[in-house]
């Protein structure tokens, strides 16, 4: 396949997707979520973005696993009904999910010592790289993602490897965004913040997927057929 094919697929919504995948995959405000705050906090603005940045090439690893891996079993996920039944799950996952975020309290276990000395800017990323690559429940949350939103193309590597490369990007503007609010009220940051920041992504994430349920369930929106792309 020359590259040229690959603008007769809509790659424009295929990065939109990896956009959002990207993002919903970086918000929950898990141990780098923390992390990345307690450094911006600390260390500045841009160490708490590089905590982020190793974490979006973590995910990045993983999400492509995920991908390759689901195009090995792409026959049954393209079976019609199956498709269905799986954005449904994956859905109602990501609902549970958005549900328990809300309900959690992330300082509950997090670790607010740090290290007295800043140290550089690389070894702040591959520490969060390590952090995030040591939770491989990040598999199974990519694939609810993945077949919520129909992302997988087989046999596209072109169109592939920029919806991943929209996945970075999401991950990317989720930490850049994430590190610059936290700077901006550092003054006013406190635990109760990062609670009511933890509550806002949970509530976030509540409304995508009652959104993308409604919108399976009732045919609202029509996500192209894997083999059609």
């Amino acid at each position: 396949m020359n590259f040229a094919s690959a603008f007769d697929y809509n790659i424009l919504e295929l990065v939109v997707k990896g956009v959002l995948i990207g993002i919903l995959a970086s918000a929950p405000m898990g141990p780098v979520g923390i992390l990345c705050i307690n450094r911006t906090l600390k260390k500045g603005r841009w160490f708490g973005f590089v905590t982020g940045v190793g974490a979006a090439f973590s995910d990045l690893i993983y999400a492509v696993l995920t991908g390759v891996g689901m195009s090995f079993v792409i026959d049954f996920v393209n079976n019609p009904n199956t498709k269905f039944y799986l954005q449904v799950f994956g859905g109602i996952l990501i609902l549970l999910f958005g549900i328990y975020s809300y309900r959690s309290n992330p300082m509950e276990k997090a670790h607010k010592s740090s290290s007295g000395s800043r140290g550089s800017l690389l070894h702040n990323g591959i520490t969060a790289f390590v952090v995030t690559f040591s939770n491989l429940l990040i598999i199974p949350y990519f694939m609810m993602l993945f077949a919520l939103f129909a992302f997988v193309i087989p046999d596209h590597k072109a169109e592939m490897t920029i919806g991943y490369a929209g996945v970075l990007l999401g991950a990317l503007l989720w930490w850049y965004g994430l590190t610059w609010l936290i700077d901006k009220v550092r003054a006013k940051f406190n635990d109760n913040a990062i609670v009511i920041i933890n509550k806002v992504i949970g509530g976030v994430v509540i409304v995508f997927a009652l959104i993308a349920l409604v919108g399976t369930i009732f045919n609202l929106y029509h996500l192209p057929e894997l083999s059609a792309l």
